[in-house]
């Protein structure tokens, strides 16, 4: 099967200062408009306890649909190094249309980092794909192996993955709704371990709604640059105490009744 990539998004600069492209063919951008960064730090890192978990040292596996321009495999390697990791960081993700080697040179993501010598990797990885499954050690010296799947969501096939983290950050369910299916939340629930954290960007009931009927507990947090909610899940509750907790009971009730259609 030949690879499709994405040649045709336009690379504009978000507010602060951080890279990002406009999808011509979903009409939305890459990252907030207000913040590429600003927005995967806090949704992705911040939000639920990422950025403090790499001061453990801890071997870790983070689970991601929608690499998009790779900027949250990115921002996790820079904390990695940051923290002097030595343990190993496994980052498992999908993307259906990858963006050209020539367009990640366009991002300029390492500009923001703790470890500029960075730049390199996203085109290199970029310039690297085929369809199916991608195993690739993108910062030499270290333990973090890039595990990026080439394909639909559907098709990927990771062997015995349990992970620590989730990252669900495809295009919005108004332009994507195949991926915030609960067919998709149940899949990624099997995937998970007790104490996984799911984030989204994502406030939508409908996608909140997928979630608990999939099994997952579901809470609100504050959302970034100018959102006013994100979207936490956990198989577990108690991992996300703190938080305000959303009725699973009638949300999931809603979905299956076709409320949120």
């Amino acid at each position: 099967m030949s690879l499709k990539m994405t040649s045709d998004p336009r690379h504009i600069l978000s507010k602060d200062g951080s890279s990002t492209l406009y999808s011509p063919i979903y009409q939305q951008f890459y990252h907030n408009p207000n913040g590429a960064i600003a927005e995967s730090r806090h949704v992705f890192f911040e939000t639920p306890g990422l950025d403090s978990f790499f001061s453990e040292n801890k071997s870790l596996t983070i689970l991601e649909v929608g690499f998009g321009t790779g900027l949250n495999f990115l921002l996790a390697t820079d904390y990695y190094l940051k923290n002097n990791c030595t343990s190993p960081l496994h980052f498992y993700s999908i993307e259906a249309s990858p963006v050209t080697s020539t367009k990640a040179l366009e991002l300029n993501y390492a500009e923001q980092l703790s470890s500029p010598d960075l730049a390199p990797v996203l085109p290199n990885v970029f310039k690297e794909l085929n369809s199916g499954l991608n195993i690739i050690k993108p910062v030499p010296g270290s333990d973090i192996t890039l595990h990026l799947f080439i394909g639909d969501f559907v098709d990927a096939d990771f062997k015995d993955l349990t992970t620590d983290f989730i990252f669900h950050d495809p295009f919005s369910p108004e332009v994507n709704e195949e991926l915030w299916s609960s067919e998709v939340f149940e899949r990624l629930l099997g995937f998970s371990r007790n104490h996984t954290i799911l984030t989204t960007y994502c406030a939508a009931s409908k996608a909140r709604g997928a979630m608990a009927n999939a099994g997952w507990f579901t809470a609100r947090a504050k959302g970034a640059l100018g959102k006013r909610e994100m979207t936490l899940a956990s198989p577990d509750k108690n991992q996300l105490n703190g938080y305000k907790f959303l009725n699973n009971e009638r949300l999931a009730e809603r979905y299956r009744n076709g409320a949120f259609s």
